[in-house]
């Protein structure tokens, strides 16, 4: 069981990360709509496991997982993006990420990533 900050600027896709991870008995510490907001609380709550959309409003994921990284070099963030955005995924992953998952969610390969990541 993991504690999970979820990032994403759609109430939607956040909601469904929200009842996948709950389904799968992990605890959603809090929820952000951008970069600025994921640092904050990452800051604040301190989680197991940050789950990051790439495209955001005020900043994006990929600039929040280089503050955090900074801050915090063991964070363990998984990046979520849509479809055919490869390029920003190993942007991602270079900037310290360490997997990812692709919209639309997959529930199986949201547990995996989650297992994958908390080991």
């Amino acid at each position: 069981m993991a504690r999970i900050l979820v990032i994403d600027d759609a109430k939607f896709m956040r909601m469904t990360l929200l009842n996948i991870l709950n389904k799968a008995n992990h605890i959603v510490v809090g929820e952000g709509e951008n970069g600025e907001e994921a640092i904050e609380l990452y800051r604040k709550l301190h989680p197991d496991i940050v789950t990051m959309d790439i495209t955001m409003p005020i900043m994006s994921g990929i600039d929040a997982v280089k503050e955090i990284k900074k801050e915090f070099p063991h964070a363990k963030i998984i990046m979520c993006s849509a479809m055919g955005q490869q390029k920003m995924v190993v942007e991602a992953i270079e900037a310290g990420a360490k997997d990812f998952i692709v919209k639309p969610f997959d529930e199986n390969r949201v547990i995996e990533a989650i297992s994958r990541v908390s080991n």
